[in-house]
């Protein structure tokens, strides 16, 4: 419900910044054409209930993903646990050909020795050897160097062939390991599309919520304020009360109330708003209460030609300025079905603050200024700013008193920003977007 800042906000500024709020307050009114383009954007945007599916689905994925995920970290742990026993085949082969290349370089070395010993007996033959001798000695040397050749390539082919075994090992592991990423980054861009499609859900709901479809004013749902005395002294309590009804024919299922309470001090430029507290309670909920944004929730559900009372006490600091206060008051409601509606503006209840130790004196309460809405280059109806047509606040004299009418400055200022105020908030609980509970009907 972004009317409770909206109102809040534009009453609060233009206490402070009469001024400037006065020079532009018909433009509150948003009169810019709604081109083709923008229509077109607002056509092509999923709905609500698109974006709900496309989030379950996001949803199943992600859940399914994750099952995908545990299930091949299982694969992975039961592949591994094989790979490490010698009963795998791989594993059996790698170990097969591993001790073939053993047995292959044993016999390589064996005969290398046996070529290292025959050439060393044709290097010891004596002198007076025969040629019988040295033809023996020369044909077991060639004989070896032939089976050592042939256990070199054996041995090659063995090393080869244990070097392939444990490749085929090796990539096993790698394999199941490589399944295990692609289950991973699966789970990661199924989340990754969960949490956009979560993210696009929450944010349609929420321009669903500020941009829904326009509340009507209602006439016939009061908001009025008794026992709020036009003098108020810095260091008391007072206690008033605010009656809600509603005069409609129809129920109005959830009714809140705005009581916003602004302040300046005598020359109208400071705000002592921070002195204040403002407090609440019901007959239902009797424990006083603060309010909260100068909103109040709790208000319930009105029947038709039905209302209910809340009692309201304003304290203000011993520190507070002497200086002068308007209270804005409104109400609006929001029903089930979607529709929904408030009080055509904010009426404003003006006093005055007196220093701590003042004599109030003859006091009595406060009337309520209805809040009138006033179009753009409509000039005859609703708060009409004091000064020129432009927006150029009234001129003052020396003193800082109005030379017109002899008010004080603070006081005009008020009175000033409450108009200022109440076309700004009137904007704000016209145009109350309707809330939408979580879909786009």
């Amino acid at each position: 419900m972004k009317i409770r800042r909206a109102l809040a906000t534009a009453v609060a500024a233009a206490v402070t910044a009469p001024v400037v709020l006065l020079s532009v307050t018909p433009a509150f009114a948003d009169t810019k054409p709604v081109t083709q383009t923008q229509t077109q954007n607002k056509q092509n945007k999923p709905t609500i209930k698109e974006l709900e599916k496309a989030a379950a689905e996001a949803q199943k994925a992600y859940e399914e993903a994750v099952k995908a995920r545990d299930k091949a970290q299982i694969t992975v742990r039961r592949a591994l646990q094989e790979l490490s026993e010698d009963s795998h085949p791989l594993v059996a082969a790698a170990n097969a050909a591993k001790e073939a290349a053993k047995l292959a370089a044993d016999a390589k070395d064996a005969a290398d020795k046996a070529v290292t010993e025959a050439e060393t007996a044709i290097t010891e033959l004596p002198a007076e050897a025969t040629e019988e001798q040295k033809t023996a000695a020369a044909t077991a040397l060639s004989e070896a160097q032939s089976t050592a050749t042939a256990a070199a390539t054996a041995k090659t082919a063995a090393d080869t062939k244990a070097a392939d075994a444990r490749e085929a090992v090796t990539e096993a592991r790698i394999e199941a390991f490589r399944a295990a990423g692609v289950a991973d980054k699966a789970l990661e861009d199924a989340l990754a599309a969960k949490i956009a499609a979560d993210a696009a859900l929450a944010q349609a709901k929420k321009e669903a919520e500020e941009e829904g479809e326009d509340c009507e004013p209602e006439n016939d749902l009061t908001a009025v304020v008794t026992g709020l005395p036009t003098k108020l002294v810095a260091g008391t309590t007072t206690a008033f009360s605010l009656r809600v009804t509603n005069g409609s024919d129809r129920h109005m299922d959830e009714i809140i109330t705005y009581v916003g309470v602004h302040a300046t001090d005598k020359t109208g430029l400071k705000d002592t708003g921070k002195f204040f507290r403002l407090q609440w309670s019901s007959e239902s909920s009797p424990k006083w209460k603060n309010v909260k944004d100068d909103y109040i929730d709790a208000v319930g559900a009105l029947k038709a030609h039905t209302g209910t009372d809340l009692k309201m006490r304003l304290t203000l600091d011993k520190a507070t300025p002497a200086g002068n206060g308007v209270a804005f008051i409104a109400a609006h409601f929001y029903n089930k079905d979607g529709s929904c509606g408030g009080t055509p503006g904010a009426d404003q209840y003006e006093f005055d603050v007196k220093a701590a130790g003042s004599k109030p004196g003859k006091t009595e309460d406060a009337k309520p200024k209805p809040a009138k809405t006033t179009k753009p280059g409509d000039k005859g109806s609703g708060h009409q700013p004091q000064g020129s047509a432009s927006g150029t606040p009234a001129k003052t004299g020396t003193d800082g008193s109005l030379a017109a009418t002899g008010s004080s400055s603070a006081t005009t200022s008020i009175a000033l920003a409450g108009g200022a105020a109440v076309l700004l908030g009137a904007a704000a609980v016209f145009v109350v977007r309707r809330r939408k509970a979580g879909s786009d009907a």
